[in-house]
């Protein structure tokens, strides 16, 4: 029944694909906003107001991360179980759970769905989309499980059976979708050397960020030669990102005094390992961001705009389009007409998608910063901040400078808008809002223009 009034209401609306995902995530953040608004949800019994609610609203549904207001103290339980739930949903999609409600309920969905899911899922074809999903349902519950476990036995003796049993569920939700939220208002770092602690939640994140189809390739294929060229891409461009997280982090900030000299060894090796994976959109953070050096926060930077992978919980242009680019680069560099990879040739229709992703994605941020340096005239702020919080948005990451809840009315909403871009995909937003393909009944001659 229900199913089927979605599909009767999407049919009549006449909507496309990409304009159905903006409003399948439109209509969470509002329900979310309402909810949050309600007294009940803060934690002092007066509502938190309407502009922090749907902040923290889509900050919630598109995994995010970024605050105006402390979850662990500011939002009473509802509220956060509330938060929870938009995580849950914003980082499975809409369509994955109208899936398994439409599964249960015994409804058949037809080839219009299928091509929803498709879209919704980044899946390269509508052949198996809806167990696609089935999946999806069931790799989250086995992974955050499995992290809510770790987590509340490593704080039953800190914080109770009880409580630990619950800060374990929260961060391990939060963290497999990529989401940053905390209960403490240090965020981990109180946890900044303890092994456990980081190696349960990069795990949990990590996974979360290579994306779906790229676990589910493993598990059926597990053997690297079996392994289709989008899983190897992403498999291979994230341990690099990774690792070069680590490595910079580590160097830069080995003798930052405001950062890690108070640490021992230990904990500067695990601090800058946690930072250096956090950084690609699950916007946890061991030590305070703001206190690091410019060079480490520039290259920060650079990580969320590059992101998680596709068909994943986290933002960014994503790994997959960053190596397409990079792979584009050096072909051109070296006089080929083709971009290969592993004995593999990438098409041009995946260049100029990465090309158009790329492109966009840049627009949004620089025009974002622009913005914000605009609207927070009044209480200068350091533009290396500005442009960290407005790339942190759009990469659904979660990590700020200390400045989101200095931001002015109208600069929270800028960010508003740059977490709900980010979380779509610049390119889902374009095909949305540009009106239906017309096919050209005429070609002008080609011409030659000097390019670089």
């Amino acid at each position: 029944m229900f199913f089927n009034r979605i599909s009767s209401f999407i049919t009549n609306l006449k909507l496309t694909s990409s304009r159905i995902i903006l409003l399948g995530f439109a209509v969470p953040i509002l329900l979310g906003t309402v909810l949050l608004a309600l007294p009940i949800s803060s934690s002092s019994g007066l509502s938190i107001g309407w502009l922090a609610a749907l902040f923290t609203s889509t900050s919630a549904v598109c995994v995010t991360g970024l605050v105006v207001l402390d979850t662990g103290t500011d939002f009473s339980y509802f509220g956060q179980m509330i938060i929870l739930l938009l995580i849950q949903i914003g980082g499975l999609g809409f369509m994955t759970f109208s899936v398994l409600i439409a599964v249960i309920m015994g409804k058949k969905i037809g080839l219009k769905e299928r091509l929803l899911i498709q879209q919704s899922s980044n899946s390269v074809t509508t052949q198996g989309v809806v167990r696609l999903s089935l999946s999806i349902f069931l790799i989250t519950f086995i992974v955050e499980t499995a992290g809510a476990i770790l987590l509340a036995l490593r704080w039953a003796n800190e914080l109770g059976t009880a409580r630990s049993i619950y800060y374990g569920i929260f961060h391990s939700v939060s963290a497999f979708n990529n989401a940053g939220f905390g209960l403490w208002p240090d965020s981990l770092s109180r946890y900044v050397g303890d092994p456990l602690v980081n190696i349960v939640i990069s795990l949990l994140f990590i996974v979360g960020g290579i994306g779906f189809t790229v676990i589910l390739d493993l598990y059926r294929k597990r053997r690297w030669r079996d392994l289709s060229l989008h899983t190897k891409i992403v498999l291979i461009t994230s341990g690099l990102l990774c690792m070069a997280g680590f490595l910079v982090i580590f160097a830069i900030e080995l003798f930052n005094t405001e950062t890690f000299s108070s640490l021992s060894w230990s904990e500067r090796f695990w601090a800058a390992y946690f930072q250096g994976v956090v950084t690609r959109t699950a916007g946890f953070n061991s030590i305070d961001i703001g206190a690091m050096l410019p060079a480490s926060q520039f290259f920060m930077i650079f990580l969320m705009f590059v992101g998680a992978s596709s068909g994943s919980t986290g933002g960014g242009i994503k790994t997959t389009t960053f190596a397409v680019l990079m792979l584009s680069i050096v072909s051109t560099i070296k006089g080929k007409t083709d971009v290969q990879l592993l004995k593999k040739r990438i098409s041009q229709d995946i260049i100029f998608r990465a090309l158009a992703v790329l492109t966009i994605s840049l627009g949004v941020v620089l025009t974002a910063t622009f913005l914000l340096s605009i609207t927070e005239y009044a209480h200068p702020k350091d533009f290396l901040a500005l442009l960290f919080e407005v790339t942190s948005a759009f990469g659904t990451v979660g990590m700020s400078m200390n400045l989101t809840q200095e931001l002015s009315p109208l600069g929270k909403c800028i960010i508003i808008i740059t977490m709900y871009i980010g979380r779509l995909g610049p390119l889902t937003l374009a095909l949305a809002l540009a009106q239906k393909n017309v096919k050209q009944k005429y070609r002008y001659p080609e011409d030659k223009l000097l390019i670089g």
